[in-house]
């Protein structure tokens, strides 16, 4: 086992080799420590609650980060081009998931903001998510108290939203599905 050189363009193969908790993203190696702080932690868990609740006896699972999620341009998963571990995915396609983790574009992905991740989550991976087809993508920022929801039209993310601190977000794909913003930041 080893570490990649994060100047490197990588494979798939060189990921299967790396120590700790590594993203592949466009070639480029990410490296997912240190761990992140405890409100990123509460505010994972409090999105992880709502939905799974929501998402009790309906056809969609939900999984928490570590939990890999494999792009692949030629849909071979044997070898995929493109793996990230996203805070929450929410998969609604059984057959995406599978030992390893999930297959595809999940229809749910959130990621919450560190600092070391910011720049990766609105750049790399909006594109990357647009690009193979997650059909909502939430960026929860804690700095700013805010979440940017983004769904897919016509192949990009067209229809956006931005809610603040007094808001209740509203998931675009999921019509029920809602979360007041004051409960993700009431550690603070």
């Amino acid at each position: 086992m080893s570490n990649p050189d994060e100047k490197k363009i990588h494979t798939y193969q060189d990921w299967l080799t790396w120590d700790g908790s590594w993203e592949l993203i466009n070639g480029k190696a990410y490296n997912m420590s240190p761990a992140p702080t405890s409100l990123h932690q509460f505010i994972v868990g409090e999105l992880h609650f709502a939905l799974r609740t929501f998402f009790q006896n309906r056809s969609c699972y939900v999984f928490v980060a570590p939990f890999d999620v494999f792009f692949s341009e030629s849909e071979e998963y044997k070898s995929p081009d493109q793996i990230t571990q996203p805070d929450l995915s929410v998969v609604c396609l059984k057959d995406q998931i599978s030992k390893n983790g999930c297959h595809g574009a999940p229809t749910l992905i959130i990621e919450v903001l560190s600092p070391s991740t910011a720049l990766k989550d609105f750049n790399e991976k909006f594109n990357l998510y647009q690009k193979y087809g997650v059909q909502e993508y939430w960026i929860v920022d804690p700095g700013n108290r805010t979440v940017h929801v983004y769904a897919l039209q016509d192949g990009s993310y067209q229809v956006r939203h931005l809610y603040t601190e007094q808001e209740t977000i509203q998931s675009i794909v999921f019509k029920d599905f809602q979360v007041p913003m004051n409960r993700l930041f009431s550690l603070e």
